[in-house]
């Protein structure tokens, strides 16, 4: 009997190591499978070189031909145009400035859906207009392929340490596909629903960052103009109640924080541009919902005005700067 017992443990460890070691050789054969990637911008470019450091061969693509060097060099194979992304691999991903460049780089005469192949898994990580993630999902099923919108929050400092949140809507089946991609880039990946709730949730995300940083930059500017020193400021509200992410982890103030854009004259980071682009797409799809959101709008149109006041290229933190050069008007 204790024979039986010894054979039957026996057989039973080299069963689990046998399904082991094929869990292994699965994973190693699916990290051999290129991944497209389209856009190397501030964002895409930290998250296309994660995939590479996770074992993904990439091929990727860009506008600016100069942005994929670095990749390149890196070891990623670049390409001329979306199209040939799409001939070459059967998971892509895309991050992009703004709505127009999806639909341009989707459905354009050299976008992704010209030469896409059937059951290619699409995971567009820009931050557009839901209804425009909702149209490119229909326009890739016609195709027999898979679109999932899945944006992110984090910004530079998080892409680059693979610390990214990713917000995801689509065909919840197809949701573990993209799992296995976006925890190589992200410490969080989120499932929200169907298409267009990821870019919901990162919509929402955005406008309370908007208002909270504007927030926090005044808050900060009437504490140093009634006397008080900046650091110090900034310790008390992130013991108190008014602590939030723009006071604790991105302070807009100089001299507060290293490493963070108001440190380097608000180059890098999150782009004004950008938030007042966001802003707007939540100004959208309050007007279509009819929702009513005061302070996300006053946000809105104070970004707006930092654009054609000289801060479009600057990190959206430049708030701080704006404000203490409005007071010498």
């Amino acid at each position: 009997m204790a024979a039986l017992f010894r054979g039957s443990r026996n057989l039973l460890h080299r069963w689990n190591k046998h399904v082991a070691l094929s869990l292994v050789s699965s994973r190693s054969m699916a990290s051999k499978t290129p991944v497209g990637f389209i856009g190397l911008g501030n964002m895409g470019s930290p998250m296309a070189k994660n995939l590479l450091k996770n074992g993904y061969p990439v091929i990727a693509t860009d506008v600016f031909p100069e942005s994929c060097k670095e990749l390149q060099d890196l070891g990623a194979q670049v390409v001329d145009s979306p199209a040939e992304v799409a001939e070459k691999a059967d998971r892509i991903l895309t991050m992009l400035p703004s709505s127009p460049n999806v639909i341009e780089v989707y459905t354009g005469p050299n976008g992704i859906l010209k030469k896409v192949k059937k059951g290619t898994l699409l995971i567009d990580s820009s931050t557009i207009d839901p209804a425009v993630s909702k149209e490119m999902a229909i326009a890739a099923e016609k195709m027999g392929a898979v679109f999932m919108d899945a944006p992110v929050s984090g910004g530079v400092g998080a892409a680059s340490l693979a610390k990214l949140t990713f917000m995801v809507g689509g065909v919840e089946e197809e949701y573990q596909a993209a799992q296995e991609l976006l925890t190589c880039m992200g410490a969080n990946v989120v499932y929200c629903g169907q298409v267009g709730t990821g870019q919901a949730a990162k919509i929402c995300n955005n406008m309370l960052l908007a208002i909270g940083m504007i927030g926090t930059a005044e808050t900060m500017n009437l504490g140093i103009r009634l006397g008080l020193d900046p650091k110090l400021l900034a310790q008390i509200l992130n013991m108190s109640s008014g602590r939030c992410w723009s006071s604790d982890t991105y302070n807009p103030v100089p001299g507060v924080m290293e490493g963070v854009p108001s440190a380097n004259n608000y180059q890098g980071g999150f782009g004004t541009t950008l938030m007042a682009k966001d802003l707007g797409l939540a100004q959208s799809t309050a007007t279509n919902t009819k929702t009513p959101i005061p302070l996300g709008s006053l946000a809105h149109q104070i970004y707006r005005v930092m654009c054609a006041r000289g801060y479009a290229n600057k990190d959206f933190s430049s708030i701080f700067q704006f404000l203490r050069e409005e007071e010498g008007q």
